[in-house]
């Protein structure tokens, strides 16, 4: 269906492909992976026509429909949600937005005279809209859309007055409503709660066309993907298989790649210290020229090419007290929406509770009330003693000064930290090189994440409150992160949608239902096995 023929490609003086190879078969679902800034999203601009090889070809075959979702989804507005997703449905967005502009021109007083052509053409437009089952596309609109967690009032609201997040996910719909051939999706995993990322993955399973996707969730990608290509220092390289399956293989490959090296570095220093014992001796000379010409014939085995791992360590967090936040009776609303009504909630000193709970259950504001962020309406909050509190909260980024570079920001925040353990810290969050040197005001919004992240953990709380700490973090930089969290004694409370991180990581769970608040002892793992759902709300 889609294939990638040698290609060679160069960003500025960066070369991302050297003459490698792949393709994209009907009804396979494949990952693509590799490091920040290795490619991923070149690949994808390639196979959509929007960049070409400098060398090489890349080839769609003909009458195939192609979709493609990044993260750049443009201006929206003055339509609503349903007409946007509908928009990549082809003519039939075309006739429904002349069938809701006659409607309004039927109920508009200034347009009386005009009345009867008006109905005539809405007649022959609904037709039209009829025999492009149009009716029933806007259903499965509906559908997808309430499939991404939109209420009906959000899909008939204008979509300009969405957030951007929110915007993401219309432009996804688009894409899964539309159900082409082939789906290049770039992230899609970003910016959806752990429902909507479930319905997804249903989603995705379902679909019969070829996809080709990455995320930085591996519990996502794992159900999903039946093959991987990775881009590893210019080579597209394919596994069959889903990421757990690839990640091991690629260290078995590693590790065969290691010994054959070995082999024959022992086999080569053996060849040449017989070379160099008997060069000057006229009766070996013939066996000398035989061995130098075998050298010479001989393929180099490479070393494998060793993929940079970071890691970071905790220093140790002073310890709290037994009681860490103790909230009594809580009352919370916003305007006539009550969000907790006497809730009783105690954590204690190295417990580690996740919180769930669909959109608007409370989940952010839980984190608020126990660091203290915002206020219960009635009830009381306090800290244990001796707790040093963490808050990484998605509005933590403001603190960045935009005139500072990374190195100094971090440099006024820790002056006696010296800047060698700075530049190491900010390697682990994926500032290395010339990266520290970036000034606040041009980072992404998930370079600022990990920048604070960083901050936060270099001088390390008892008391760690994350919400979606997870956002915008590649795999390897979300794994170093999950791994240090492991060895943290600290206690931690906190909102992901990242199952994994759920699993490895929480050893309490508190469900957030419109029945009530739950607790149950054991993490995430043991919360599936005993309510039989991923999430509130889902049933497996």
């Amino acid at each position: 269906m889609i294939r990638i023929e040698n290609i060679s490609k160069q960003l500025s003086h960066r070369i991302l492909f050297i003459e490698t190879s792949a393709a994209l078969n009907r009804g396979e679902k494949i990952g693509l992976v590799g490091p920040n800034g290795a490619g991923k999203t070149t690949v994808f601009r390639m196979i959509a026509g929007e960049e070409q090889p400098d060398e090489g070809q890349v080839s769609v075959e003909k009458g195939m429909t192609v979709g493609y979702f990044n993260q750049d989804v443009g201006e929206m507005s003055g339509r609503s949600a349903v007409a946007e997703v509908m928009d990549g449905a082809g003519p039939v967005s075309v006739v429904a937005a002349e069938l809701r502009e006659l409607e309004s021109a039927m109920v508009d007083p200034d347009r009386l005279d005009e009345m009867d052509a008006i109905i005539e053409r809405y007649g022959e437009v609904q037709a039209r809209y009829e025999e492009l089952d149009g009716y029933a596309l806007e259903g499965r609109a509906r559908e997808v859309l309430a499939g991404l967690s939109f209420s009906q009032e959000m899909m008939d609201g204008d979509v300009g007055k969405l957030s951007g997040g929110w915007k993401m996910r219309v432009a996804l719909g688009r894409i899964l409503l539309m159900r082409p051939d082939a789906m290049l999706l770039d992230e899609p995993s970003n910016h959806l709660d752990l429902e909507s990322l479930i319905w997804l993955e249903q989603f995705l399973k379902g679909y019969e066309g070829a996809l080709l996707m990455t995320s930085h969730d591996r519990e996502f990608m794992n159900r999903i993907v039946n093959k991987i290509i990775e881009i590893d220092a210019g080579s597209l390289n394919t596994y069959s298989g889903n990421y757990e399956f690839y990640e091991q293989q690629r260290v078995l490959n590693e590790k065969q790649q290691q010994a054959q090296f070995e082999r024959q570095q022992a086999m080569l220093a053996k060849e040449i210290k017989f070379i160099e014992r008997f060069k000057a001796r006229a009766s070996h000379a013939s066996q000398v020229q035989s061995r130098v010409k075998k050298l010479d014939k001989i393929d180099r085995v490479e070393p494998p090419k060793r993929r940079q791992t970071v890691s970071f360590e905790f220093a140790p967090a002073p310890r709290s007290g037994e009681d860490v936040v103790n909230l009594k009776g809580v009352h919370k609303a916003y305007g006539s929406r009550t969000i907790y009504d006497g809730l009783d909630f105690m954590i204690r000193r190295r417990e580690r509770w996740c919180i769930m709970g669909v959109n608007g259950a409370g989940k952010s504001t839980l984190l608020k009330l126990a660091t203290g962020a915002t206020a219960p309406d009635q009830g009381t909050v306090a800290l244990g003693a001796s707790v040093k509190l963490g808050y990484f909260a998605q509005h933590a980024m403001d603190l960045l000064d935009g005139d500072s570079t990374i190195l100094q920001w971090l440099e006024e925040r820790f002056p006696k930290a010296g800047q060698a353990p700075l530049r190491a810290l900010s390697g682990c969050f994926g500032f290395s090189g010339d990266d520290i040197d970036k000034r606040c005001r041009v980072l992404s919004g998930g370079e600022k994440a990990r920048l604070v992240m960083a901050a936060m953990l270099f001088d390390p709380p008892n008391f760690l409150v994350l919400d979606e700490p997870t956002n915008h973090l590649d795999l390897d930089t979300k794994e170093m992160l999950i791994a240090a969290l492991k060895q943290y004694e600290g206690t931690m409370l906190f909102v992901s949608h990242d199952r994994h991180f759920l699993a490895e990581l929480s050893n309490r769970v508190l469900e957030l239902t419109p029945e009530g608040v739950h607790r149950y002892d054991g993490g995430y793992t043991e919360y599936v096995a005993r309510t039989g759902h991923e999430a509130p709300g889902l049933r497996s």
